[in-house]
């Protein structure tokens, strides 16, 4: 079962490089960037990584990613990511935000959840790089909201088998909500497996708009989300908010 990292970026240059670094010692297969129209260092911090695997692996890390390649994509995470899925080769695909570390046995957990063939796919639980209480609250309600309707966010690291992220149509051409959209339609496509290892995201956009006005704004455009409001709407209403 060979694997498929994909993180789609924009003007990550402060963090992509240590998610790479931390990506590529894990064992995956393939590391793919795509990049929406980086207007910061961000690409060639990518082509610096790629590179330096290529003419000098990582010393002591004889299991690290065989490649790593950078794309370009229009701007929007959906299109990032379906452009990624389309020049990748691996039997599984695995979605990572470029703030998001995965736990050192990601390979073996990602194996493990798949052995099974009704399996379609999974994530991970999160939690935050803070050590406020507050930031600690937000990760397990993320953590039990999931457990709870099945239905995972981008932070948590989606994984999909291929041919079921094929056949169930890839990532909908829509703004906003495009995982919750996904993982909708692949609970429908068979088993979603909760991996209880965690993948440890920035706090930054809660620490930016604050976690209390970050949570009300979230809750309200899911809710809108679910009784059927437009990403394209709902898109519009986020950037007027932030």
């Amino acid at each position: 079962m060979t694997i498929t990292v994909i993180i789609p970026v924009l003007n990550e240059a402060r963090l992509i490089g240590r998610t790479l670094s931390h990506t590529v010692a894990l064992g995956f297969d393939d590391v793919i960037v795509v990049d929406g129209g980086s207007s910061d260092q961000t690409c060639s911090i990518v082509q610096s990584f790629a590179i330096q695997l290529r003419t000098a692996p990582l010393a002591g890390h004889a299991s690290a990613s065989s490649s790593i390649r950078l794309l370009s994509a229009p701007q929007g995470r959906a299109r990032q990511l379906n452009v990624g899925a389309a020049a990748s080769q691996g039997d599984v695909l695995l979605f990572l935000h470029a703030d998001t570390q995965l736990p050192p046995a990601a390979t073996q957990a990602i194996s493990d959840a798949l052995f099974d063939g009704t399996s379609v796919g999974g994530r991970f639980n999160v939690r935050f790089d803070s050590h406020r209480t507050v930031a600690r609250i937000i990760g397990g309600l993320m953590n039990l909201r999931s457990q709870w309707s099945g239905i995972a966010t981008g932070d948590q690291a989606i994984f999909v088998r291929r041919e079921v992220f094929e056949r169930i149509g890839r990532f909908a051409d829509i703004p906003l909500m495009e995982d919750i959209d996904f993982t909708r339609r692949l609970k429908r496509a068979g088993r979603l497996v909760p991996v209880n290892e965690y993948v440890v995201t920035a706090f930054r956009r809660w620490e930016h708009n604050g976690p209390i006005r970050t949570i009300l704004l979230m809750w309200t455009l899911r809710f809108l989300y679910w009784i059927g409001v437009s990403p394209r709407k709902l898109h519009h209403f986020y950037a007027m908010v932030r």
